[in-house]
């Protein structure tokens, strides 16, 4: 198995928990009144979107330059999801997707080398 193909295995494995946070928010009650939750459930879903097709084909190259590309799209999203989650609800499920939300980007974002391991 070539590093390409382990390093897309392992984001992909990070862009799952990515995509459970994002069907939590798109389905929640405050989305639909809150555009920037609805902004933020968006973009996780263009993030996971890109990445699909290349995924299917089994194109890794292809997979981390798109993860890559849309890199700040994602981290941007996530951002801005720790901020407003205690404006939008102090509910243990909004934390625990923020929670969930930051520790998959961090992971993802490591693993593209965008964060220096710590």
């Amino acid at each position: 198995m070539s590093d390409e193909f382990e390093l897309m295995q392992r984001l992909d494995v990070q862009l799952s928990h990515v995509w459970m946070v994002r069907t939590f928010l798109k389905h929640s009650d405050e989305a639909e009144e809150d555009e920037e939750l609805a902004l933020v459930h968006r973009r996780l879903y263009d993030f996971a979107l890109a990445l699909g097709g290349h995924l299917k084909n089994d194109d890794a190259a292809g997979y981390i330059r798109q993860a890559t590309k849309k890199w700040r799209r994602l981290r941007e999203a996530n951002e801005l999801f720790l901020e407003i989650q205690p404006e939008i609800s102090n509910h243990t499920n909004f934390k625990m997707a923020a929670t969930s939300l930051n520790l998959a980007v961090t992971e993802i974002g490591r693993l593209l080398g965008k964060i220096e391991n710590e």
